[in-house]
């Protein structure tokens, strides 16, 4: 019996019929998390998400795939006795060491195997904000956040924002603490809403949202309104809101990037900014910030801070979110790491 299995393992390939992205993205598991991120740095949007559908997709890939994939790549080395475990963890680790969280956190939303698109949906993530927030104003919050999970984080945060005050905090918390919902209850969902856009249900969906989900959101949304959030939420759940927490980037996290990133970010940033947003900022970031400029420029940023006399502290938030705002553009482009792995 162990000669005729062993017979028919080596008249079969393991790897005939698969696509081209199918096996690219096996090389990618093989060849690890900084190796697959380097691969995909060098590639385009659209073969970036099509390897990564493919990552995500594989739940063990077993020693006679891993050989015959090695073999079709023959100028790749790897050493590899057992079974290697894969999945949704690798392909997001493996895409945020390539692209950023940010980025990373939209191409895994797109392309998680869990996620089946539906028109429906579809028609309202194209909505513009304020018609989201009037289709979902009287929904329940567990509805709300099924459908937030669904939008970017931006257009997550312009649609909250719009709707009533007293169920914002209930739907990041529940946004938090979404896990994948059963078929059955977002069909029903998705039939309620195909009939108030107009739009017929086609097929079935399903999307969780979790803690990154709602630190986005809340990342996106104001620092006055998203710390009232947190505070409201904290009262009923301190735990949840800590986890939270770990995910956001705050303006004081920018003390956690290396001085290059740093003199990277200060590049775009306008100086009478930078004073503004440091009026409120702890002496070491002030130091961190102000040693990744010219003495020069660090001087001109100290007069600046002298001379301003007390600001609001909206006008402060401001530009320390226009600063935010720049960081997350330039790690989603690949040019910083933040330095968040470790509670990504």
């Amino acid at each position: 019996m162990a000669n005729a299995a062993e017979s028919q393992d080596s008249s079969s390939n393991p790897v005939e019929g698969m696509t081209f992205h199918q096996k690219l993205a096996c090389l990618m598991i093989l060849l690890g998390q900084e190796g697959a991120a380097s691969v995909l740095r060098g590639m385009g949007p659209v073969e970036m998400e099509a390897v990564s559908v493919e990552m995500a997709k594989i739940g063990l890939m077993d020693q006679p795939t891993q050989e015959a994939i090695l073999q079709e790549f023959s100028d790749v080395a790897l050493e590899a006795s057992t079974a290697v475990r894969v999945g949704l963890d690798f392909t997001t680790a493996a895409l945020e060491k390539a692209v950023g969280i940010f980025k990373a956190n939209n191409i895994v939303t797109r392309v998680a195997p869990t996620r089946t698109p539906v028109a429906a949906m579809q028609e309202i993530v194209d909505m513009d904000p304020r018609q989201i927030a009037n289709l979902i104003k009287n929904e329940q919050p567990q509805t709300v956040a099924l459908i937030l999970s669904y939008l970017p984080p931006e257009k997550a945060a312009q649609a909250l924002a719009m709707i009533r005050t007293e169920v914002r905090d209930q739907v990041i918390e529940r946004l938090a603490i979404l896990v994948p919902t059963p078929i059955e209850a977002v069909e029903k969902l998705v039939s309620i809403l195909s009939l108030k856009t107009g739009v017929r249900q086609t097929r079935a969906l399903n999307q969780t949202g979790g803690l990154k989900a709602a630190a986005a959101i809340l990342n996106a949304l104001d620092k006055s309104n998203s710390k009232s959030l947190l505070v409201a939420i904290e009262e009923r759940n301190p735990e949840l809101v800590s986890m939270i927490q770990q995910k956001m980037f705050t303006f004081e996290d920018l003390s956690a990037i290396e001085p290059a990133g740093l003199q990277r970010i200060l590049r775009e940033v306008d100086l009478r900014e930078l004073a503004v947003a440091l009026k409120s900022a702890s002496d070491g970031l002030k130091g961190a910030l102000l040693g990744a400029i010219s003495k020069r420029a660090a001087e001109t940023v100290s007069e600046e801070m002298g001379l301003m006399g007390p600001l609001k502290l909206r006008d402060i938030e401001a530009a320390q979110m226009k600063i935010i705002e720049v960081v997350r553009r330039l790690e989603s482009e690949g040019e910083i790491n933040i330095g968040r792995e470790a509670t990504a």
